[in-house]
């Protein structure tokens, strides 16, 4: 079976509201979220799924060092999401961090 290899980004994420990185249409997989820090200091950083309701969170207030990138998403784990979720990124930093999301497109078609 042909797997849909599929990527989003969003650049100079900050403060303020959660920035959407990621709305699924279907069954999607995300194999991979890296956030980069971007600012000339430390940031925190969260990372959660709206699922409609509520913020489930992968990570709250996770520090990136200058210069450094953190991988939320790595031995192989998944995250299964559907139409209705959306991937969110915040910062505790204007402009102070970029992200990376690879997900496998309709993995269930």
């Amino acid at each position: 079976m042909a797997q849909n290899f599929r990527r989003a980004t969003s650049n100079n994420i900050g403060t303020g509201a959660a920035t959407t990185v990621f709305s699924p249409s279907t069954y999607d997989t995300i194999v991979g979220i890296r956030v980069a820090n971007i600012a000339a200091t430390a940031i925190s950083v969260g990372v959660f799924i709206n699922d409609g309701t509520d913020d489930i969170y992968i990570c709250k207030s996770a520090p990136i060092p200058n210069g450094s990138s953190i991988e939320f998403i790595d031995s192989g784990s998944k995250i299964v999401v559907h139409n209705g979720d959306t991937l969110k990124v915040e910062c505790d930093t204007a402009a102070g961090c970029d992200v990376w999301v690879s997900y496998v497109k309709e993995i269930s078609t």
